[in-house]
C-alpha cells in the first residue's frame, strides 16, 4: 500500500476501524498527508501491536 492509496481509501479503512476497534477515536484516527508515521504510532500505541502489524491490518481493510 503506498501513501497515495491510503488517502485515497482513508475514509473507508477509518470506518472498518472503529467497527472493528471500538476504543479507536476520531482523535485516534485523524491522517494527515505526511503523517503516516504518528498515525500509525498511534494505532500501535491504542491497540498493542508492532507498527508492522498495524499496516498489514491497514493494508487487508484495503484490498
Amino acid at each position: 500500500m503506498t501513501k497515495l492509496e491510503l488517502k485515497g481509501q482513508w475514509n473507508t479503512v477509518k470506518g472498518k476501524l472503529k467497527s472493528k476497534y471500538g476504543q479507536l477515536t476520531d482523535d485516534d484516527l485523524a491522517f494527515a498527508e505526511g503523517e503516516e508515521d504518528q498515525l500509525l504510532g498511534k494505532l500501535q500505541q491504542k491497540l498493542g501491536k508492532s507498527k508492522e502489524e498495524v499496516r498489514e491490518m491497514i493494508s487487508g481493510m484495503t484490498e
